[in-house]
């Protein structure tokens, strides 16, 4: 069985073939993708060179899944990172996004915790079941297979038949307050 809490160490050949060492065969950026997203640390590393080629690869992934469609990253939000690039922002700008999703994995976890947590006295007030399976179909989407965000995947309609308008909604204030913090 692999040494989860160490890097899982992926060579990239001459060819620009991956090849997991753990498991002694080739994998494409999907799979690499699928690690991440089952929890394991990631290192990518140039044979010939040395090079760690793990950044590299991750903007990679992360630029594929945007050009499909599955858009995490809104426009104003990639301006500035760009931007920060010209800019003395540079240097603080890998901190605060990390600090940021530090954050929010805390939040979420909190939040998930406050609303398992029983008894509850807000489970007496009007609408609270609903705004409960609201909330919980927000954070199964919008952090749904990340390890230690409470998801194992995007939420499925017949756990929350009604979500898709809440969704919509969550989104549309999700897309209000990236605007307010752009703006910041």
């Amino acid at each position: 069985m692999a040494d989860t809490d160490k890097p899982l160490l992926i060579k990239r050949y001459a060819s620009r073939r991956l090849y997991n060492t753990e498991t002694s065969d080739y994998v494409t950026l999907e799979d690499i993708a699928g690690f991440i997203r089952q929890g394991r640390e990631v290192q990518i590393i140039d044979l010939k060179t040395g090079d760690d080629l793990t950044r590299q690869y991750l903007l990679q992934i992360v630029a594929e899944h945007e050009s499909k469609g599955e858009s995490v990253l809104p426009v104003n939000v990639l301006t500035d990172l760009v931007r920060s690039y010209a800019t003395g922002m540079q240097a603080v700008m890998p901190q605060f996004l990390a600090s940021s999703f530090e954050m929010l994995r805390d939040s979420q976890a909190k939040m998930m915790e406050n609303l398992s947590a029983f008894p509850n006295p807000m489970a007496a007030m009007p609408g609270y079941d609903a705004l409960r399976k609201q909330q919980e179909a927000f954070l199964k989407t919008m952090m749904g297979g990340m390890p230690g965000w409470g998801g194992s995947g995007p939420a499925r309609e017949e756990e929350a038949p009604d979500a898709s308008d809440d969704i919509t909604e969550i989104k549309r204030q999700l897309a209000e307050l990236q605007k307010k913090l752009s703006k910041l």
